[in-house]
């Protein structure tokens, strides 16, 4: 019986150790004070993009476009991708595909898998392509001009096989 209560006497005292070292009254630890005009901070802060008629967007090594969102005025448009990876496009190569309202992306994606010859733009699915940029690979670029003149969001994904899980956005023409 001594022996018992030895042990829990020690448990116990060795629990109140741990649970009172970090504690902040303690002599050991000082609070480290934070200056209340410190700003937090943003790596990628989110501004409301734009509408210009002269877009710009990056894609890179990650699968990923650096916005989700593009905004244009109806009318001519001119659209610059640039591959900002270091990866060749036969392994990460992307583009940009502006898709008219109403078009199936799971549909087009599926189709654009064998249509590596023609930029992954399916032929049977021309009709529902507004605009593409060709397919590039890291350090190239592409631009294009096409023109929009209805107002409305458009989407835009990269037809690469398997990116478009990660490489959509908005184009809202305004």
């Amino acid at each position: 019986m001594k022996k018992s209560f030895k042990i829990t006497l020690v448990a116990a005292f060795a629990i109140f150790s741990l649970f009172s070292c970090g504690k902040v009254g303690s002599k050991d630890i000082e609070p480290v004070a934070t200056p209340a005009t410190e700003e937090p901070y943003e790596e990628n802060p989110i501004a409301t993009p734009v509408a210009t008629n002269d877009l710009q967007i990056e894609s890179n090594d990650q699968m990923q476009y650096s916005v989700t969102e593009l905004r244009a005025p109806a009318g001519k448009i001119t659209l610059t991708l640039k591959h900002v990876g270091k990866m060749e496009k036969i392994a990460m190569g992307h583009n940009l595909v502006i898709l008219k309202p109403g078009t199936d992306i799971s549909d087009f994606t599926l189709k654009a898998v064998e249509a590596k010859n023609t930029d992954y733009i399916p032929a049977s699915e021309k009709a529902k392509v507004i605009a593409h940029t060709k397919i590039i690979g890291g350090g190239e670029s592409d631009t294009i001009e096409f023109t929009i003149d209805q107002k409305g969001t458009y989407d835009f994904i990269c037809s690469f096989p398997g990116h478009v899980s990660m490489m959509k956005g908005k184009l809202i023409v305004e």
